[in-house]
């Protein structure tokens, strides 16, 4: 087994933060996770499975185990008369599983495309963008339980889904490393290009007939123009979640803020646009130390210009959030993992 020791994780986080990995082990198979998992010499270290690095800010050096996911491949496994069923290993990345199957005409994730990261984390925070969740396409998964050294195949049922959430994101955090997740993906598109900013991009594009290929290139031309790319400025997409309020809440802020960015769930609560309060509350540009900030076109992307540490760009998520909670009276969550 190749155990790299005292290894920069610079180039495995995409807010680019240059932190030390006491251990580091990649894995391309199963058999090499096991033996990793059951190496006596490691066994009381603390692990973090890695993929992408797409949600994760590292604060300090991690003296444990980074193992990191490298499972790949991509395959048609079945087919009914109105889905295909697309099987991905959890080490493929993401845009490369969307764009393969925009290709093949295999319809469900064009509104995903161009979100960074691996296929395995795509459960785990029930990804989304655009009017679309992942869980809309979700069959099942395999994942290796850690505890009873097994695989375990785990339903949309299983999985618990909500807004950016999963059971691995709580009730069974560290007890599965996922392997491979299964998509249903439909014969016949349904397709969803009802938001506003994708309808629009579609006019500009001049785009008469609409499908998956061209819903797919509006959404990467949207997300191009608007979110820095993480090889040329440091960040982890969207920082923090949209709070769901309740109706006398949403009555409250709609009334001192007439221009409120808000759409309602349909059940009398309504979801606020956190970046509407953050570029509100004057944040959005916003640069310190000509080192890290908020990216001037999306609110919700903190930025690493190059030479952040990550309790500054955590001290800085924290600032934002208390200064929300007291001009809102909202607490902001962090969609980011922060370590």
């Amino acid at each position: 087994m190749n155990i790299r020791q005292n290894v920069s994780l610079k180039n495995y986080n995409t807010f680019g933060i240059n932190v030390i990995a006491k251990y580091f082990f990649a894995f391309n198979e199963l058999s090499q996770l096991q033996t990793i998992l059951e190496d006596k010499k490691y066994r009381g270290e603390q692990k973090l499975i890695l993929g992408g690095g797409s949600n994760i800010l590292f604060t300090q050096n991690f003296d444990g185990l980074i193992i990191h996911n490298q499972l790949k491949g991509i395959e048609l496994i079945n087919e009914d008369t109105d889905y295909y069923y697309i099987k991905a290993a959890a080490g493929e990345v993401w845009h490369n599983l969307v764009m393969h199957c925009v290709n093949n005409n295999y319809a469900g994730l064009e509104n995903l495309s161009l979100i960074p990261g691996y296929v395995g984390a795509s459960p785990i925070q029930n990804i989304g963008a655009y009017g679309v969740e992942m869980k809309d396409v979700f069959y099942c998964l395999d994942a290796w339980h850690i505890h009873q050294k097994e695989i375990h195949t785990l339903t949309k049922q299983d999985c618990k889904f909500a807004y950016r959430d999963s059971i691995f994101k709580n009730k069974c955090k560290g007890e599965y490393i996922i392997l491979s997740v299964v998509f249903r993906l439909y014969k016949k598109p349904v397709l969803n290009y009802t938001y506003g900013a994708i309808k629009e991009e579609l006019e500009k594009m001049n785009i008469t007939e609409i499908g998956i290929k061209e819903i797919s290139r509006a959404v990467i031309n949207i997300r191009s123009s608007k979110l820095p790319d993480p090889s040329l400025i440091g960040n982890a997409g969207s920082f923090f979640k949209n709070p769901e309020v309740p109706a006398h809440k949403y009555l409250e802020l709609k009334q001192k803020h007439p221009d409120i960015a808000a759409y309602s769930l349909g059940n009398g609560n309504h979801k606020i646009a956190a970046a509407w309060m953050i570029e509100k509350a004057g944040w959005k540009g916003k640069k310190f130390e000509n080192c890290y900030g908020v990216h001037d076109k999306q609110a919700l992307v903190l930025v690493n210009f190059g030479c952040a540490s990550g309790l500054q760009i955590a001290q800085l998520s924290d600032n934002i959030r208390q200064d929300i909670k007291q001009k809102f009276g909202i607490e902001l969550e962090c969609e980011v993992n922060i370590i």
